[in-house]
């Protein structure tokens, strides 16, 4: 293991590189950050332990230090066609929020679309409720990333868990497969 290192942000007393931390995240996403075809992103990425008690982006980012503006969320969305759900997972600063109604649900080609239960989503992705995040999300769903996140020097997202969480830059969140960055997801 190596030394830990300083994060870019926020008042951690474990930080390490995640590819070196695996066991600390949900199964899919240490499988992800393993099999990542991109390698530098993968390499970027920094685990940083927490208090899963304090998990709630509001009372997080006021624990840690981390401004909300370079936290993230990622929601589970089900938008619907006729008789046909589209599963979805999108990401936005902890300022913003999601434009479900119009951007999300034009962009999918969906008659309706809203955040899907958390069972789904939890069932879904291997993920704990309050951890979910961008990698490690199943294949076949499209990860809708708004510009602001994506052209974030680094940005804290999930870890898979309530305990501990990610930090990468917002470049290497847009090389995740299956990734769209998209001009007006939130507001």
């Amino acid at each position: 293991m190596s030394d830990p290192v300083h994060p870019p942000f926020g008042n951690f007393t474990a930080v390490l590189p995640a590819l070196e931390v695996c066991e600390e995240l949900a199964a899919p996403v240490a499988d992800a950050l393993k099999n990542w075809d991109a390698r530098e992103a993968a390499e970027s990425v920094l685990y940083v332990d927490t208090d899963p008690e304090k998990a709630d982006t509001a009372v997080f980012c006021e624990f840690y230090a981390v401004p909300p503006e370079l936290s993230a969320n990622c929601v589970v969305v089900a938008a619907k066609r006729g008789g046909e759900v589209t599963l979805a997972a999108c990401l936005a600063l902890a300022t913003t929020r999601v434009d479900v109604n119009k951007a999300v649900r034009t962009h999918l080609g969906a008659r309706k679309a809203s955040f899907a239960p958390m069972d789904t989503a939890v069932d879904l992705t291997g993920m704990e409720y309050g951890g979910i995040t961008p990698v490690g999300l199943p294949g076949t769903w499209p990860l809708l990333i708004d510009e602001a996140v994506a052209a974030a020097d680094a940005v804290l997202i999930g870890s898979g868990r309530r305990r501990g969480k990610l930090i990468l830059p917002g470049w290497a969140l847009a090389r995740l497969p299956g990734a769209e960055v998209l001009a007006g997801l939130a507001t």
